[in-house]
């Protein structure tokens, strides 16, 4: 007898990762602490300035949010949703992302929004006991995320 495989690779998966010049800026924090450790010996400065860059850039990488659409549910951070309960995503870059970002947020819907992240995808919320009434969340491909969610519903 033969036992069918389950596909169980996530529709869409992102690392919301910060951007090259934040992770340039954090490692900068490096030098900085070298320079005020130079009067207690040049080679501890170097090292410990050399340590803390790379615990920073690491830690930036390390504990950045993933989104992914996986088994029928949309992870977003530490949040999740199964995707039956959303309605038809909308993918927004631009102009149109910055407004669903800013003033056309909605003040009950429940938000996954990083800096340097210019797509946004909104995904209004169908589930009439969930008080939330959309998901707007950052993603580098936000037709990617919006195909992921459709394609998981079926």
């Amino acid at each position: 007898m033969q036992n069918p495989a389950t596909d169980t690779r996530p529709h869409y998966r992102e690392r919301l990762a910060p951007s090259l010049w934040l992770l340039v800026t954090a490692a900068l924090a490096g030098p900085m602490v070298s320079l005020i450790f130079v009067p207690v010996g040049s080679t501890f400065a170097l090292i410990l300035g050399a340590a803390v860059s790379a615990l920073l850039v690491l830690a930036f990488v390390a504990l950045a949010p993933v989104v992914s659409v996986e088994d029928g549910v949309l992870r977003a951070g530490r949040a999740h949703i199964d995707v039956r309960y959303l309605g038809e995503p909308l993918a927004l870059t631009g102009e149109e992302a910055r407004q669903a970002r800013g003033p056309e947020l909605p003040a009950r819907g429940w938000h996954l929004i990083r800096g340097g992240i210019d797509g946004v995808i909104v995904v209004p919320n169908i589930d009439e006991d969930d008080p939330v009434v959309a998901w707007t969340v950052s993603t580098r491909t936000p037709d990617r995320l919006a195909a992921a969610i459709r394609a998981s519903r079926r």
